[in-house]
């Protein structure tokens, strides 16, 4: 009897064509072409929600949660706010830059958001808030409209923005490492890709 022949499967494979691992962080240059666009393109949502991301170097998660309370009080957008990550006890402390400060005031204003609201609403009665897939397709866009390899950014670009930027000034990975809000030193050496992070124990912060 001959061997039956082996069938190949059709379905294709989920990330052919997709770049895995890390996400490259933005450039100062970049960041400046994506507010242009967004600003020339009226998106005001999207240049807070631009904005803040880099700023507060937050994950998708925690910042489609942002609530109004988080980073404003009265009239105003605090200068610094401080928020605990999902499923950390740890909170993180950002800054929040004067251009997003004023980016989100219009924003808000625009909405009339209340300070108990979710930052970014969804537009959908699915959820309370801009589900983390929605964030993700708009920084795609945001990526695209400015010339850049949408598979090698992401929202953890955004994430990694700041952070590698201030090390990159720096050599600071203790100060990346508080903005991203590791418990471990360990943990900003991996997520810069950095193998000798030896050097940098000893430095006042949990290892």
């Amino acid at each position: 009897m001959k061997p039956k022949k082996k069938i190949k499967s059709k379905r294709a494979v989920w990330n052919k064509g997709v770049q895995t691992g890390r996400k490259l962080p933005l450039t100062l240059k970049q960041i400046q072409s994506i507010r242009s666009h967004l600003k020339s393109a009226k998106k005001i949502r999207d240049l807070a929600l631009f904005n803040l991301a880099i700023d507060s170097s937050l994950n998708a998660i925690d910042v489609v949660q942002l609530r109004v309370r988080d980073i404003a009080k009265g009239n105003g957008v605090l200068s610094q706010a401080t928020v605990k990550p999902a499923g950390s006890q740890r909170p993180v402390q950002f800054e929040i830059s004067a251009e997003t400060r004023k980016s989100v005031a219009a924003w808000l204003a625009h909405e009339k958001l209340k300070p108990a609201d979710y930052l970014f609403p969804s537009r959908s009665h699915a959820s309370s808030y801009v589900s983390t897939r929605q964030y993700a397709r708009h920084v795609t866009s945001w990526v695209k409209a400015i010339g850049l390899d949408t598979s090698c950014y992401g929202t953890q670009s955004l994430r990694r923005t700041k952070p590698a930027l201030i090390y990159q000034q720096t050599d600071n990975l203790v100060v990346a490492q508080l903005l991203l809000g590791h418990s471990r030193l360990r943990s900003t050496s991996r997520f810069f890709g950095i193998e000798d992070w030896s050097r940098f124990k000893g430095l006042g912060v949990v290892t």
